[in-house]
């Protein structure tokens, strides 16, 4: 089991770390808080109230929450951590700033883990001495309703650690390979999305209609099952080997047709207008409370059928 008796260090508390720190406390684990700005140090508390809520009711936490301090010293946050997760802004001279005094402060054994989506791990780790204390941990937002973390370390000891400290508070760890831009599920969603846009700048539907038919189509397969699984299942009794001998050639051709948009000042105007449609009014803070309340029924419905 992961050592509870030191915290984990949060370094960057906006809207990441904020989900980091409510899982890591839910789940019983001290946290040491960081972040460069007052403000944001100041705010910590009152942000942590909502999802450190939706935890509660979702359950399945320690029987001790963990204790918060929130730090000025960077020095301080790391000195004692057994787990740092770091969530700074994408810029690679911040992060590198960030592991050096990772390096020079932290106890020998701390790994430090960063929630970067956009950076590789090799340009990462490129200035450390130790780069195998390192990894990606790309967490999908909001990550404390959201399980899926991806990790990506050239060293499977340190997966290894830390696989078994986000087990702990409840995430599903997955596995890179090798790297690649954008990790696993944004390289799927931006791939979507791309023929989502595709299809509004062809005329082919607009976008509450392409929303809707994604919400109450495959939306609701992949909630519980992945694309290739979906696609074996597709193939009847036979499986995948049955679809792809007798639907592959059909699935070659529906993927010659997809489109490879470019946003214009005129279809960025119209993605604008077709998003502010469908919300029909609402503001970007009612819009995370029905997608919050809608993930947590979604979350609570799984673990009662799968008790996971």
């Amino acid at each position: 089991m992961p050592d509870t008796e030191r915290p984990v260090a949060i370094l960057g508390t906006g809207l990441i770390g904020v989900s980091w720190t409510a899982l890591f406390l839910h789940y019983g684990f001290d946290v040491q808080a960081w972040d460069r700005d007052p403000e944001a140090r100041d705010m910590l508390q009152e942000r942590l109230k909502a999802p450190i809520a939706q935890l509660r009711q979702l359950g399945d936490g320690a029987d001790r929450p963990g204790r918060l301090t929130v730090n000025s010293e960077l020095t301080e946050v790391l000195s004692r951590a057994i787990f740092v997760q770091e969530n700074a802004p994408e810029r690679l001279d911040v992060k590198h700033d960030l592991y050096r005094s990772f390096e020079l402060h932290a106890e020998a054994d701390a790994l430090i883990a960063s929630s970067a989506s956009g950076l590789p791990w090799s340009q990462l780790s490129a200035q450390m001495d130790r780069p195998e204390r390192l990894l990606n941990a790309h967490p999908y937002n909001p990550p404390h309703l959201v399980p899926l973390v991806e990790l990506f370390c050239n060293v499977d000891a340190t997966l290894a650690r830390a696989e078994e400290i986000y087990r702990r508070i409840g995430r599903v760890p997955v596995r890179m390979k090798r790297e690649a831009v954008g990790h696993l599920a944004n390289r799927l969603a931006s791939a979507l999305w791309r023929e989502a846009v595709h299809i509004v700048a062809e005329g082919i539907a607009d976008v509450e209609a392409v929303d809707l038919a994604l919400v109450n189509g495959p939306g609701l397969r992949w909630a519980v099952m992945g694309a290739h699984m979906t696609y074996h299942l597709g193939g009847g009794s036979g499986g995948m080997a049955h679809y792809l001998e007798h639907l592959g050639d059909s699935q070659e051709g529906r993927w010659r047709t997809l489109g490879t948009p470019q946003l214009t000042p005129e279809l960025r105007a119209a993605l604008i207008e077709g998003v502010e449609v469908e919300a029909q009014g609402k503001s970007i803070a009612q819009l995370e409370q029905e997608r919050d309340a809608a993930l947590m029924r979604i979350l609570a419905t799984r673990r009662a059928s799968t008790g996971s």
